[in-house]
């Protein structure tokens, strides 16, 4: 009854990527049922909300476009082509740079937003396989890991160069700031835990490895400002790290190659890409358990919704 009483607060479509069929999986939070694909540009696999929150941009990383959505419809509203390998992407906190990381081509290009169109202004040449990216509070560094040379970059936003490169282990993923902007928290796919990076001074420093489980991979805010979850793909688990003791607290099943992550406005409820068995799954953390599952497209990938926990 629980699940069934908060779902029904989520006004507004869940989105799914299906980076394999090149398309979204929209599905009504109040039914749990696909009503609709809406297809993109070749390997959507990566999304984000625009600074005035009326699009979510998907980025197609073989199809080098953007594809505008409303999240409030699930309508497609624009495309914009010609934009390198978009794989991963974010906006700076102030707003004034969109960001991209190219992850066949070894760059990442950083674009001036103004409200409308991505402009760019600079192509930064990195490590083998850029992959997810992080931007501090004050928007003046952008972090990026090197999935294949593993290897956590810094780039100064105010000259837009590299302001130092790190060793990490096995296959960096995706990567979160805690919001002091201190410490920089690193997945390793290819091992099973997440690395803690110092970031305050001139050079970074490796403070600490927490284990989570095989696979760490993507990361999602709880909603609190002190908890994130963590995906760990080969395990099939999640786990919830406090950024402040930096030591996992507690742990959930993530079934069948578990990816991206949407937390509900709760916090309760982690809507999550199982990626091998093309769903989307639906685990309550209070529980500890999966509630529900939701058939989408292939190698479903990114996941947002308009409705969720502040992060």
């Amino acid at each position: 009854m629980a699940f069934a009483a908060t779902a029904a607060h989520a006004a507004n479509p869940i989105l799914v990527l299906n980076s394999l069929d090149a398309n979204i999986s929209v599905i009504d939070p109040t039914t749990w049922k696909e009503v609709k694909r809406i297809p993109t540009g070749k390997e959507p696999h990566h999304l984000y909300l625009t600074p005035d929150s009326k699009s979510v941009i998907v980025a197609n990383a073989t199809g080098d476009s953007l594809t505008f959505v409303d999240p409030k419809t699930a309508e497609v509203q624009r495309v914009i082509q010609g934009i390198s390998d978009p794989y991963h992407l974010r906006f700076s906190p102030d707003m004034k740079w969109f960001v991209t990381a190219a992850n066949r081509l070894n760059h990442i290009d950083i674009y001036r937003w103004d409200g409308q169109e991505p402009k760019l202004v600079k192509r930064i040449a990195t490590g083998k396989t850029p992959s997810h990216l992080w931007i501090d509070s004050k928007s003046r560094t952008i972090y990026s890991t090197m999935q294949d040379s593993d290897e956590l970059v810094a780039i100064d936003i105010a000259t837009q160069s590299l302001k130092w490169r790190t060793k990490t282990g096995q296959m960096p993923a995706d990567l979160y700031g805690s919001p002091d902007d201190k410490f920089v928290f690193v997945a390793l796919t290819g091992s099973d835990g997440v690395q803690v990076f110092d970031v305050s001074g001139a050079e970074p420093q490796l403070v600490k490895t927490i284990k989570t489980d095989k696979g760490a991979h993507a990361f999602r805010a709880t909603g609190d400002g002190r908890h994130l979850f963590v995906s760990n793909r080969v395990a099939n688990t999640i786990s919830k790290l406090d950024m402040v003791s930096q030591t996992v607290v507690d742990r959930y099943p993530g079934p069948s190659g578990p990816d991206c992550m949407d937390v509900s406005p709760d916090g309760r409820y982690i809507y999550l890409s199982s990626r091998w068995a093309g769903k989307m799954s639906v685990i309550d953390t209070v529980e500890r358990k999966v509630v529900n599952q939701v058939k989408v497209g292939k190698s479903p990938h990114g996941i947002w919704v308009l409705d969720h926990a502040p992060r």
